[in-house]
């Protein structure tokens, strides 16, 4: 068996019940140092612990694929939900392995901000660019989002300097592109931690630096009426 898992977004509070009895009956328990910390009180004494970094996950990965190939039961822990922001580490899992793996959804801290925020997910557009590649395409996405009067929660890219698009990065881009300066915006930082909650304009964002625990909300200036009683007939 080799399953991934989402464990939330920080705070082993939010890991399924599901997902804590498979990593409680796992042979080897496999993720991100910070990621593996949340779970670390649930993993068993005589289980393996294969901690990775982004420079060596594919090395880390081959082992955990030839633990699962020679008969062990394997868990790759994800932080958040595997499909919201870690859907390329994935992919490297099932590169490893040689064929597709199963997953197990866990609580995403896009879900939490939009608790959090009260914004309404049917009317609210989610964008990571916690992503590798090209980000062109997806900075494009949020600007249409914006321009067709949505939310947007977005989850930044922290990255090395050369490519990293943090809030006063994407507060900037949004000015270049003829979003309004004074456009409301938000910044959450460690949601199921120390809360730090910032609310500004985009043009007072542009000159902030946030940490890399942050996520973003930008709300439409005009949000969408309650349609909970039919429209007045015109």
């Amino acid at each position: 068996m080799i399953i991934c898992i989402g464990a939330g977004p920080g705070d082993i509070g939010y890991l399924t019940q599901h997902g804590a009895r498979l990593i409680g009956e796992a042979d080897v328990v496999a993720g991100f140092e910070a990621v593996l910390e949340v779970v670390h009180s649930i993993i068993p004494a005589a289980a393996q612990t294969v901690t990775m970094t982004y420079r060596d996950q594919v090395a880390m990965l081959a082992q955990v694929a030839e633990a699962h190939h020679a008969g062990k039961r394997c868990v790759v822990v994800f932080m958040g939900d595997i499909h919201f922001s870690g859907f390329q580490y994935l992919e490297r899992v099932e590169r490893a392995c040689g064929h597709p793996v199963d997953t197990l959804p866990g609580i995403s801290s896009a879900q939490i901000l939009a608790s959090r925020a009260k914004v309404c997910f049917d009317e609210t557009t989610f964008i990571t660019f916690h992503r590798r590649g090209d980000l062109a395409p997806f900075k494009r996405h949020l600007l249409h989002v914006l321009q067709d009067g949505r939310n947007a929660i977005v989850i930044p890219c922290p990255w090395d300097a050369a490519r990293s698009f943090m809030p006063r990065h994407i507060a900037a881009y949004l000015i270049e592109q003829g979003i309004d300066p004074g456009q409301p915006i938000e910044v959450w930082e460690n949601l199921t931690r120390a809360e730090a909650e910032w609310h500004g304009t985009l043009a007072a964002c542009a000159q902030i630096e946030f940490s890399d625990m942050s996520i973003i909300l930008i709300r439409t200036p005009q949000p969408m009426a309650s349609q909970i009683e039919a429209a007045e007939p015109a």
